[in-house]
Order: C-alpha cells, then sequence, then structure tokens
C-alpha cells in the first residue's frame, strides 16, 4: 500500500484558556486591585504544501490531529500561554473538502501553500479588563471560546506534465520505465495497475518532465465502474495527454480502444478534451510492416497525432522523447505549462 489518494480525518483546535479572578494581596495595600490575567489562545490546525511527499499514506497511520487547548490566566496579571499549533504536511494537488458537505475549501498546489483547517478558540479575559471607575473590584472573567472542530476529506490530483492513459494491458507501465527512471512492477496481466506511478523524463537541454502513469481504465469508468474511476482525478492537472493504444489488437479494436479512452475522458470533464493529445501505438514488435500501415492508416483518416513504438523493445522511445520535448517547449513558451 504505497500510494493512497483519498482520506478522511478529523481535525480539532485547541479550546482558548479561561480568564482568571485575582486581586492584589499586599501589606500595607487594604484595596488591592484586580489582577486576574487574561487566558491563552488555543492552538491552531494547519495544513501546509510539502512537496517531498506524493502520497497521503501518512493519514494511514494518523486520522485524528489535534491542538493544545490555551493556558488559563493567573492573577498578578499573568496571562496563560498559547496552545502549540500543530502543521500537517500535504503533497501539492491536495483538494480540501468539508467530509460532511463535500465542499471544497482548499486547493493546496505551490510548495508552502497553507490553509487555516481549524482555528484556535480565544482567550477569556481576566477581571482586570473589566475594571472601571465605578467598580474597581470587578469579580468577573470570561472563559475561552471552543476551537473549531470538523472532518476534513483530502482528495489528491498529481501534478504531472504528462499523463499516461490507457486501458489495462496497454503497455503504460513498461513505457513509463522506458521514459523515465521510475521502476514500476511491470507483468503481463490483463488487469490494470492499482495505484499511480510517478516518473521523472530527463531532457539533455531543457528541464525534466514529471510523467504519471494514470492506472487503467475501462468502459464506464467516468460511471464508477471498475477502478479507473478513481483516478481520472489525476488527469485533470497534466498539460499532455498520451493515449496508450494496444496496436496488435485485431481488425478495428486499436481505434475503439481509442475511442473508449476520449469518451471517458469528455464524460468525465470535457475540458479534458481541450488539453494537448498524442497517440502512442504501442507493441508494434507484435505485428508485420502490413498491419502497422493499417493501424496507422484508421488514426491518419481521423486526423489523431500518433507515434507507433515499442515499449518492450525499446524501438521509437527517443523519437517519442524528443516529441514531448517539443510540446513542453512549446507549451512553457506560451506559459500553458
Amino acid at each position: 500500500m504505497g500510494f493512497v489518494d483519498e482520506v478522511k480525518f478529523f481535525v480539532k483546535a485547541g479550546d482558548g484558556g479561561n480568564g482568571c479572578v485575582s486581586f492584589r494581596r499586599e501589606k500595607f495595600v487594604p484595596r488591592g486591585g484586580p489582577n486576574g490575567g487574561d487566558g491563552g489562545r488555543g492552538g491552531s490546525v494547519y495544513l501546509v504544501v510539502d512537496p517531498g511527499k506524493h502520497s497521503l499514506i501518512d493519514f494511514r497511520y494518523r486520522s485524528h490531529f489535534k491542538a493544545d487547548r490555551g493556558g488559563n490566566g493567573q492573577g498578578s496579571d499573568k496571562h496563560g500561554r498559547g496552545g502549540k499549533d500543530i502543521i500537517v504536511p500535504v503533497p501539492p494537488g491536495s483538494v480540501i473538502k468539508d467530509a460532511e458537505t463535500g465542499q471544497v475549501l482548499a486547493d493546496l498546489v505551490e510548495p508552502g501553500h497553507q490553509f487555516t483547517a481549524a482555528r484556535g478558540g480565544k482567550g477569556g479575559f481576566g477581571n482586570a479588563r473589566f475594571a472601571t471607575s465605578t467598580n474597581r473590584a470587578p469579580r468577573k472573567a470570561t472563559p475561552g471560546t471552543v476551537g473549531e472542530e470538523l472532518w476534513l476529506k483530502i482528495e489528491l490530483k498529481l501534478l504531472a506534465d504528462v499523463g499516461l492513459i490507457g486501458l489495462p494491458n496497454a503497455g503504460k507501465s513498461t513505457l513509463l520505465s522506458k521514459l523515465s527512471a521510475a521502476n514500476p512492477k511491470v507483468a503481463p496481466y490483463p488487469f490494470t495497475t492499482l495505484a499511480p506511478q510517478l516518473g521523472v523524463l530527463q531532457f539533455k537541454y531543457m528541464e525534466p518532465c514529471i510523467i504519471a502513469d494514470i492506472p487503467g481504465l475501462i468502459e464506464g469508468a467516468s460511471e464508477g465502474i471498475g477502478l479507473g474511476h478513481q483516478f481520472l482525478r489525476h488527469v485533470e492537472r497534466t498539460t499532455i495527454l498520451l493515449h496508450v493504444i494496444d496496436a496488435s489488437g485485431d481488425e478495428d479494436q486499436p481505434l475503439a480502444d481509442y475511442e473508449v479512452l476520449a469518451a471517458e475522458l469528455e464524460a468525465y470533464n470535457e475540458e479534458l478534451m481541450a488539453r494537448t493529445h498524442l497517440v502512442v501505438l504501442n507493441k508494434i514488435d507484435s505485428i508485420d510492416a502490413d498491419r502497422l500501415a493499417e493501424v496507422e492508416a484508421m488514426f491518419t483518416d481521423r486526423g489523431l497525432d500518433f507515434l507507433a513504438v515499442s515499449a518492450l523493445e525499446n524501438m521509437g522511445i527517443d523519437r517519442l522523447k524528443d516529441r514531448l520535448a517539443d510540446i513542453l517547449e512549446e507549451q512553457r513558451e506560451s506559459g500553458k505549462s
């Protein structure tokens, strides 16, 4: 269980300390004035983006976060100490929601971004605050206010420049391993990766980019069928979508697979269709030249941009890297990335 992308957790800010009722007790001062101090503020709970985190796995081991309460006021005008705040690190791309209502409270993207998840209670006033010319010995103090508490939910949307999408067993994990330094578990089984994988694609003359292998989709994923719908949110933050298609399918299967992917993306979020899309015809080592020409013709006739590769045999990978570099450079120059 190395990747967790959705969690529910509880936050409780500290209550404010109570104000104090106290009077000066000094020799030769028969009528000492009020000197009760204020209570301290309660500690707050903050969520802060930590760029070193890529999963919510830590929340599986700790799901309750409670800050300290403020100290009570004391005599001699001594105010209570403030409660200690709690800082909870979260990965970039964390969407914070009210667990009860589903309302989005914050979208934390950049390193250092901070969200006040629960605000500490205010400290109560001591009786020194209530002294007036007509009431020189007030016996009034106020209690501290209660700190906020609520259940929150985090949904993680991976931050990546390139997202690999495809049906189960299309070869995305193998392609990721060839494009980047990632080392995903790869096996020839007809089922999907169960967790997104991240890799870094290094270029010779430009900054590297992050690639995310989004777990395989199936038809109906946008409606909650299968596992893919749990991960469709991750493609929302990618600027380039690579449709990894198994080119070794019979007859019109490669094009049919692409149409399933396109339909699921559009059904989930129409805005995704405006992203940069590139079809990667994978597993060309399994077909002959004539069949490859037939498959390429299907996508050419549809006006789709594609490249043919074999991730397993490392065929066409360098061309794909160069193509991604060109697209990213254009996007960065235009400010889209």
